[in-house]
């Protein structure tokens, strides 16, 4: 395996989609807005209840999922091995949501996990006839919640704009070396999470 066969690899692992929700709460409570300032209790709760619920649960059912012949592998290239691990981070997802409504959260950051629920249900749906990626289609969620907490809270966040755009030029270009995603998959991932991330986000705002 050449070294940037390693590096893409590396990359694909540290910027997978399961990560999204974790990547987008550091930006929410790191950012130069009253998110930023809640009290570090609120903060680890919100890590604990998106990294156990988000991520090390998902990833602990993958040897059931491939024990029992879902999948063949950890990487789930193939779009027709996607659709249970889909389901079950859409669950998962709205799991979050409901508990986050259940604690004293900052609305912003409840409508952000609807928002990464209803991507995920969509998504989900798309995967069943066509294959798209999933790592741009993070990307793409990530830039539009940088786009409308800036716009929300009438902050300049221009700097995480950039590095989210630069590291998902990185991201993204590794799926296409890989040939895990084509152009095509790899561009209409990006526009619909940018798309309906901003979406969401903008109109589920007004009820919270």
């Amino acid at each position: 395996m050449s070294a940037q066969m390693k590096f893409d690899r590396i990359v694909s692992i540290l910027f997978h989609p399961l990560l999204i929700p974790v990547y987008g709460l550091v930006i929410i409570i790191s950012s130069n807005t009253p998110y930023g300032f809640l009290p570090f209790h609120v903060k680890r709760l919100l890590y604990i209840i998106i990294v156990v619920n988000n991520v090390l649960l998902p990833v602990s059912l993958l040897p059931f999922l491939m024990h029992m012949n879902f999948i063949s592998s950890w990487s789930l290239n193939e779009k027709e091995e996607r659709t249970v691990p889909l389901i079950i981070a859409t669950i998962l997802y709205a799991t979050s949501s409901y508990i986050f409504f259940r604690f004293p959260v900052p609305g912003f950051i409840k409508v952000f996990l609807i928002t990464i629920f209803l991507i995920s249900v969509l998504l989900t749906l798309v995967n069943l006839r066509w294959k798209i990626s999933l790592h741009a289609a993070g990307i793409g969620t990530i830039m539009g919640l940088i786009m409308i907490l800036s716009f929300r809270m009438y902050s300049t966040l221009i700097w995480y704009f950039v590095i989210v755009a630069a590291v998902g030029g990185i991201v993204l270009s590794a799926r296409l070396r890989l040939n895990i995603s084509s152009p095509r998959q790899v561009w209409y991932g990006l526009s619909a999470g940018y798309v309906l991330s901003t979406f969401f986000l903008l109109f589920f705002q007004q009820f919270v």
